[in-house]
């Protein structure tokens, strides 16, 4: 069976643009929902610049289907998923200058950090999965 994951993240950098509180991307993991979506992802970033802690809350009151907190292995991070308590986590490499995200988790390079997060999360039973690149390196990593 197929099944579709919305990432609405662009809709809350349309309302951070807008310098609003419309588009609200809660709103639109209902209706992405209510069209059959399967599941909602959402990255918090450390710098906030589009979905917004608040927005994390709302949506882990909201979504019905599955909501996937996308976030970088930091302590805050950590400390907000585990008090969120979302279905899935996907560990994202975080770079400010970056406008989205634009490669994958150095494995190989952080190792030590990734599992100790990734074993936080999973104590919480939070399934964890880690955005690397197709690299041999990695992979094996």
């Amino acid at each position: 069976m197929l099944t579709i994951g919305v990432n609405i993240d662009h809709i809350a950098t349309i309302r951070q643009a807008r310098r609003t509180v419309e588009p609200d991307p809660v709103a639109a993991a209902v209706l992405a929902e209510l069209a059959g979506a399967d599941g909602i992802t959402a990255h918090l970033r450390e710098d906030r610049r589009h979905i917004q802690q608040r927005d994390i809350a709302l949506l882990r009151q909201t979504v019905r289907t599955h909501l996937n907190l996308e976030m970088a292995p930091t302590d805050e991070m950590v400390a907000i998923a585990l008090e969120v308590k979302p279905d899935y986590v996907t560990l994202v490499p975080e770079k400010r200058e970056e406008v989205t995200t634009e490669g994958g988790l150095d494995v190989a390079g952080q190792m030590p950090r990734l599992s100790e997060v990734v074993a936080q999360l999973q104590s919480a039973c939070i399934p964890v999965s880690l955005f690397i690149d197709a690299d041999p390196a990695q992979i094996d990593a």
